[in-house]
């Protein structure tokens, strides 16, 4: 029995995670991958294992069905995100694959907090110009009595909803599914994109739909406040990115904190790389030892139980 991972994150943890496999006596593929794989390279890997834990890779049909006419049995988004996985293609072919929801609320809130507190007071500013050898005094924003949109609130976006009210921040969120929760009853809901205009920030948890795709873009910013400032731990196609491009220039859009991007790696010719009030991340909002360990374990014991193993 051989597996394939493609997941960065757990990867980077992978011997943690070998004495699972050589307990069932499988064989484990640990691909090299910087972000993602290309679908070229996946049907040349995917039809040699039985199993395979994906991650942000194009799991298309077109590789599906090369795994299949291979010895692809059974397969595990790694995570919450699936919109890069073709869930039709699977059931048409008979492969069973599964995702490992509600791994990483906290962990990403975490990051889109630290984000929203970074551009109020561009500590990213601050810490540049001082390894320069200068001494910035730049004049930030407090948290207190600002408000924040919420673009998603699932687990992600509560969990940031949790820390931003612990800051005395308003927040208005926006999600056609999402059930409120008792604990919660300061946030208050709103139909995307009205009451845009009063917010400070504008943070994105979301996942990636067809009704997701570019929904922060040239019409909303036209709507928004003057100087608002935005996060995006959601997915990269939720934001056009020319459009925040343009917000930026014209000055619409004060900074922005993104970790996810419409092509990643980040293009080197990416306008945002020139702007000196944005901050980057990889990808890697769900990046800790302790959700790692927790998600990877999930999808190994999803899968083998797939394959028969367990």
């Amino acid at each position: 029995m051989k597996i394939l991972v493609t997941c960065p994150p757990m990867l980077g943890m992978i011997d943690a995670f070998r004495p699972i496999f050589e307990q069932y006596s499988v064989e484990l593929t640990a691909a090299k991958v910087l972000q993602t794989l290309s679908v070229e390279e996946l049907k040349k890997l995917v039809p040699r294992h039985d199993g395979w834990i994906i991650g942000d890779d194009p799991a298309t049909r077109e590789v599906f069905e090369a795994g299949h006419a291979g010895r692809l049995k059974a397969a595990v988004k790694w995570g919450i995100g699936v919109d890069n996985v073709d869930f039709a293609a699977c059931k048409d072919l008979g492969i069973p694959v599964v995702n490992t929801p509600g791994m990483f609320g906290r962990e990403v809130a975490d990051i889109a907090v630290g984000y929203v507190i970074a551009l109020a007071r561009e500590t990213f500013r601050i810490d540049k110009e001082v390894r320069q050898g200068q001494w910035p005094k730049p004049r930030g924003i407090s948290l207190a009595g600002k408000t924040a949109a919420l673009v998603g609130y699932g687990d992600i976006g509560k969990n940031t909803a949790k820390r931003l009210l612990a800051a005395d921040m308003k927040i208005v969120a926006y999600d056609p599914v999402a059930v409120d929760s008792p604990e919660l009853n300061a946030v208050e809901r709103a139909v995307w994109p009205q009451r845009i205009g009063e917010v400070d920030f504008i943070v994105v948890t979301c996942s990636l739909t067809p009704g997701s795709f570019h929904m922060v873009n040239a019409d909303v910013f036209a709507k928004a406040k003057s100087g608002v400032r935005v996060v995006n731990v959601g997915r990269g196609p939720v934001i056009e990115e020319s459009s925040l491009e343009a917000a930026l220039e014209s000055g619409k859009v004060y900074s922005a904190a993104l970790d996810v991007f419409e092509v990643e790696p980040l293009p080197m010719d990416s306008y945002l790389r020139t702007h000196s009030r944005c901050i980057f991340g990889s990808h890697n909002a769900s990046n800790t030892t302790d959700a790692v360990a927790r998600t990877s374990e999930i999808a190994i014991n999803k899968l083998l139980g797939f394959l028969g193993v367990k």
